[in-house]
């Protein structure tokens, strides 16, 4: 699979999320940025979805350079237990030029 992999993710906070103080939600939305470019990775797109969704809260998109970025990035999420917080949903693909 050559080039870049794109991830579309959605997300809304949990319960957990919001027992942290705002100090605390900052620092590790500021952790994820810095993860994310420590493998190589950048963040496309982010959009608030409140005004449209009542589901799904935010969304957005996330270049990374190969597969094994991907995966790197997603342990890290593992580690800090980064899903006790939010639900989210997300898709991989690659760039598709139709012909």
């Amino acid at each position: 699979m050559a080039g870049p992999i794109y991830k579309l993710w959605m997300f809304r906070p949990k319960e957990a999320y919001y027992q942290l103080s705002k100090e605390e939600r900052d620092s590790l939305a500021n952790k994820i940025m810095e993860e994310i470019e420590k493998v190589g990775g950048k963040r496309v797109l982010t959009c608030t979805s409140t005004w449209s969704s009542e589901r799904w809260l935010a969304f957005g998109i996330e270049e990374f350079p190969d597969i094994e970025a991907v995966q790197k990035f997603t342990g890290f999420l593992l580690e800090r237990d980064h899903f006790r917080y939010i639900e989210s949903v997300s898709m991989l693909g690659t760039e598709w030029t139709p012909s």
